[in-house]
């Protein structure tokens, strides 16, 4: 298991303002977390190095390059044997639609965030991921038709 690494109130301050805008300079992040622009650039450095910062991305808004259907997809596998589950997870992750991949516990054994562009687009997906995989035994569909929150910022 992986230990937290020892944030201290600078590094809070610089995650969080990371979090709201990844694209500030290092001159502006430092005088936004009031540090000097050596030591904020020392020490995002070491948040990346220690994996605190995995990526920084832009976030496209889905309604403005036509992937507006949002999907949240059970899927219940026949075998449940780790390397059937690993096989699984490793089919989904090469489909670019499927956002998100999480293993959960108890229920399905997976639950897929998906980001199509409607719903023919959807059962092509379903069909190429779901309904020719030999070891999917369920999948129950969920269709957002109101998106009220979505935030990526942990709380720190």
């Amino acid at each position: 298991m992986n230990t937290p690494f020892e944030l201290d109130d600078v590094d809070r301050r610089i995650l969080n303002a990371l979090q709201s805008d990844a694209a500030l300079t290092n001159t502006e992040l430092a005088q936004l977390v009031h540090v000097s622009a050596p030591t904020c650039l020392r020490r995002v450095k070491q948040l990346r190095d220690h994996g605190v910062i995995a990526r920084q991305v832009a976030i496209v808004a889905p309604e403005k390059v036509g992937t507006q259907l949002t999907a949240i997809v059970d899927i219940t596998l026949d075998v449940q044997a780790a390397d059937r589950m690993a096989e699984f997870e490793g089919h989904v992750a090469q489909e670019p639609a499927v956002l998100q991949c999480y293993r959960v516990s108890p229920g399905p054994d997976f639950v897929l965030i998906v980001q199509v562009a409607d719903m023919p687009a959807y059962h092509a997906l379903a069909h190429r991921l779901f309904t020719s995989h030999a070891n999917v035994r369920n999948v129950k569909t969920y269709f957002s038709t109101f998106r009220s929150k979505f935030e990526t910022r942990i709380a720190l």
